[in-house]
């Protein structure tokens, strides 16, 4: 089975300030959160985790599992999408900014702004990393935690269901909130086929 989680609150989130690769830690709601999650999901079964490099990932990942004996892994492929020059602002999904495209219409995103990323090269990392690490686990029946961030993981959920790129947002991933993505059998994407973005 996959699993996704995002990570815990950060000041920025609080702040409605857009993230993207910049470095933000947990701050106390966010902490919280992540030992709640640990509360809440100590009795799912997880044979590996998979996190993201950045600190509010990884600090949820490591409060989350502590005590248990489960193995945390970081992969770069699961980073935030980078948004460029548009990290830190505050009116991101007003349609005013430019870079409010991606949340209010990702389907009339087609390039880059400001040095953000594109979805094709958000879905083709994504796509790596799945077909690399998660798809060969899930064949053998292993249960997969990746604990990543809004729009990777959202990524991670469209390619799993194959969903269009008009459905990106649909799943919503709330902070610290455990999604079930499905195993070997309910994953449509797991031979990776060409992204709908």
């Amino acid at each position: 089975m996959l699993y996704l989680l995002r990570h815990g609150l950060t000041d920025w989130n609080k702040e409605n300030r857009l993230q993207g690769q910049s470095d933000i830690p947990l701050n106390d709601q966010g902490i919280e959160q992540a030992k709640k999650a640990k509360e809440d999901y100590q009795n799912v079964h997880f044979d590996i985790c998979f996190v993201s490099p950045l600190i509010r990932a990884y600090q949820t990942a490591e409060i989350m599992l502590a005590g248990r004996n489960i193995p945390i892994i970081v992969d770069k492929r699961l980073q935030e999408m980078s948004f460029g020059a548009y990290e830190g602002t505050y009116d991101y999904r007003d349609p005013t900014n430019p870079i409010s495209i991606i949340f209010n219409h990702p389907e009339e995103y087609k390039k880059s702004l400001g040095g953000a990323e594109s979805f094709e090269q958000l879905y083709a990392r994504a796509a790596s990393f799945l077909k690399e690490k998660v798809y060969p686990l899930l064949a053998i029946d292993k249960d997969v935690l990746l604990v990543g961030h809004g729009a990777m993981n959202s990524c991670i959920y469209a390619i799993c269901k194959d969903l269009a790129i008009r459905d990106f947002w649909q799943n919503g991933i709330n902070n610290c909130q455990l999604y079930e993505v499905g195993g070997k059998d309910g994953i449509k994407g797991n031979n990776v086929k060409k992204a709908q973005y």
